[in-house]
């Protein structure tokens, strides 16, 4: 009984695959859209044939072993190949690649080494052209390796295929095999410009090309750029009216065969090589896997063929894939897995980014656990919810992405993704600007995420300018528990300091002091300071000059603020958030209370002669600091940009200046030399 149940079993298993295989067929070469990886088809292919291999009477003529893909579309035209299309058979590591050559040289009865051709396994879609007295007249899909879809009006779009071959020395009938691809740059530009439409791009470029060669539409192939490498010769015969088939025009090597073809005028991929014998396979394999990210189409494998023509012949084939030739696959960049849960991670700017955690695979090389989802917007078009089965792809060191959900697999225990309400770090609340994916913490001065690029930006040149206080100090201070917000800083003693790692009395003493003189400062830089988001210094500059007063800028709401030159809605938003959080308070009060600057009062219109003037800095100025000339400028209410446009004034020329002096003359913009403004600053 027990037997009987084990034979079964493997008679289910082996339907079960056989329906899976099918059904991913029929999604990865009639509609284009593949739900699971390579590696997965690839782990139920294999499993099938050795359960096959193991079974033989269990074998059956519509087994997905003996075949090799879909059947042709109903919407093109079908061509019957005078010899099959046929797949490769994979290999996936040395070891498997050294039985291969074994079983090679067993079938030969010879221990003899002989040459391979090695080329890249381009990553698109298999055709076959068929060229009759050296015009292109027909081209196909593989289809089913017998049967395939005529595709000939949108080949004949592609730039790399020729319609008539170079010469004259060559077959009457020539049918050349070989890959259709997308190459990378056009692969981004085609998705570019769906996103920019709005539709939904491809996955990657495989899809894209597939796609682009079932087009009814041939004008709409024609825009997809499109490329063709060819890789073998199918049928070569002679026509009725022909004048017979010259025999010595077929060179008796692969790798030769490929030069003919190129001098025809078809193009051969250029990483291709000849190698003296198998022994080289592995440092091919190597050098093309390290080229990878590199080369300017998508690959996923090697391919490897019994150069001698002879030989191919006497190794013959099984019923899908020759005897001469595999593939040896790289690692898997993609890899199916479950999302498992989602956290929510606080970045140094208060950006909130859920990560994806994940039941560990294997994929790309290393064991991959978490990947980002990077914003509500991504888990939106990816559809993705927790326990759901997902592809992860990981090429080379780019960082591990999720692809897409198996939605077939949806367990009944999913659950939506919900974004938190306040910052997980410090409670404070959280905010999605107008126009932006992400939501950020408000609690920039508090929050422990965001403290050390708080008080690096409120030490920096631009806004305190504490002497002797630099990034990697803040960073080790803040490490080692010494200051957890700004104020913090002026509560440092020499003591303190002198005993961190790399610091001494000196040095002690230097920050010590310049903490001091950073305590008296501008109600502009102190604003600036603050790092409230997306208020610069020209911002802070008109914050501190139109309110006067430090009290009224923290009390405003956003209808006052807009009333400030350069602040609108989103920038006012800000300002309002920033000074609603509880914990940021803190921080300011405490600030307010050991820091000072000097009253403001409103200047009239007759001491601000450079008022509504926009004045550009370029180059280097030799008899002032830039930040000087900057605020001397803005002191007689001028506004200083960083770049030249239309509504520019005056661009301020030192030495060693740029393309901003070519864009003023073009704009007809009035050019200054340095002496001429400081005449201007009177």
């Amino acid at each position: 009984m027990s037997e009987l149940n084990s034979s079964q079993n493997i008679i289910n298993r082996i339907a079960e695959i056989c329906q899976l295989i099918h059904h991913y067929n029929h999604q990865y070469y009639v509609l284009d859209e593949p739900s699971v990886p390579d590696v997965e088809y690839d782990r139920l292919m294999r499993e099938l044939i050795t359960l096959e291999t193991d079974n033989p009477h269990l074998k059956t003529l519509d087994s997905p072993s003996q075949k090799v893909g879909g059947v042709a579309l109903k919407s093109f035209s079908q061509v019957t190949h005078q010899l099959p299309m046929l797949s490769l058979d994979n290999v996936f590591s040395a070891q498997e690649w050294q039985a291969f050559v074994k079983r090679l040289k067993d079938r030969l009865k010879s221990t003899l080494d002989f040459a391979i051709c090695a080329e890249p396994k381009l990553d698109g879609l298999a055709v076959s052209l068929r060229y009759e007295n050296g015009v292109f007249v027909q081209a196909a899909t593989r289809g089913d390796g017998t049967v395939g879809e005529n595709i000939t009006e949108n080949i004949r779009t592609i730039k790399s295929i020729p319609l008539r071959l170079y010469g004259t020395n060559f077959p009457d009938i020539l049918e050349v095999r070989g890959e259709v691809f997308m190459p990378k740059a056009s692969f981004d530009a085609l998705n570019k410009q769906a996103i920019k439409k709005g539709e939904k791009g491809f996955a990657n470029p495989r899809n894209a090309a597939a796609g682009s060669l079932r087009q009814l539409d041939s004008k709409i192939t024609a825009k997809r750029n499109l490329s063709f490498y060819a890789y073998g010769i199918g049928f070569v015969g002679a026509l009725d009216d022909g004048n017979g088939i010259d025999e010595s025009w077929l060179a008796n090597s692969h790798y030769q065969r490929l030069c003919q073809i190129k001098t025809l005028g078809l193009p051969m991929c250029p990483e291709v090589k000849l190698l003296e014998n198998a022994t080289h396979v592995e440092d091919f394999y190597q050098d093309i896997l390290q080229q990878r990210e590199a080369l300017s189409y998508e690959i996923d494998g090697t391919v490897f063929k019994v150069d001698d023509i002879d030989l191919q012949q006497k190794l013959g084939f099984v019923a899908r894939a020759p005897r001469w030739a595999t593939a040896y696959k790289f690692p898997a960049q993609e890899e199916l897995t479950v999302l498992e849960a989602v956290d929510f991670q606080v970045g140094r700017t208060g950006a909130i980014t859920p990560v994806a955690r994940l039941k560990p695979i294997f994929v790309g090389g290393v064991t991959v656990s978490n990947a980002t989802l990077h914003n509500q917007d991504e888990i939106d078009r990816l559809g993705i919810q927790i326990n759901d089965t997902v592809i992860i792809r990981r090429a080379g060191d780019v960082i591990p992405q999720i692809v897409s959900v198996v939605l077939e697999r949806r367990p009944d225990n999913a659950q939506v993704i919900s974004f938190p309400s306040e910052c997980p770090v410090c409670q404070s609340d959280v905010l999605k600007a107008e126009g932006e994916a992400v939501l950020r913490c408000t609690g920039g001065l508090y929050c422990q995420a965001q403290r050390k690029e708080a008080i690096k930006h409120f030490a920096s040149r631009k806004a305190l300018d504490v002497d002797g206080l630099g990034d990697k100090l803040v960073e080790q201070l803040v490490d080692e528990g010494l200051i957890k917000t700004p104020a913090d800083l002026f509560k440092l003693n020499v003591l303190d300091v002198s005993t961190m790692e790399r610091m001494g009395q000196k040095s002690a003493d230097n920050l010590i002091k310049g903490l001091e003189a950073a305590r008296n400062t501008t109600l502009a830089k102190f604003i600036y300071a603050l790092g409230i988001r997306e208020v610069g210094e020209t911002t802070a500059s008109n914050l501190a000059q139109y309110f006067l007063n430090f009290s009224a800028i923290k009390t405003a709401n956003e209808e006052q603020l807009q009333q400030v030159p350069d602040v609108g809605v989103i920038v006012a938003k800000n300002i309002v958030n920033f000074f609603a959080q509880e914990h940021n308070i803190e921080v300011v009060e405490e600030l307010e209370s050991i820091m000072s600057w000097p009253d403001i009062e409103r200047k009239s219109d007759d001491e601000l002669p450079l008022k509504d003037q926009t004045f550009v800095l370029t180059g280097t100025l030799s008899k002032m600091a830039r930040n000087e000339a900057k605020a001397a400028l803005q002191a007689l209410g001028a506004k200083v940009s960083g770049s030249v446009s239309a509504k520019t004034n005056y661009l301020v020329a030192g030495e060693k200046v740029g393309s901003k002096l070519v864009k003023a003359q073009e704009l007809g913009v009035k050019v200054l030399t340095e002496d001429e403004m400081i005449e201007l600053l009177g």
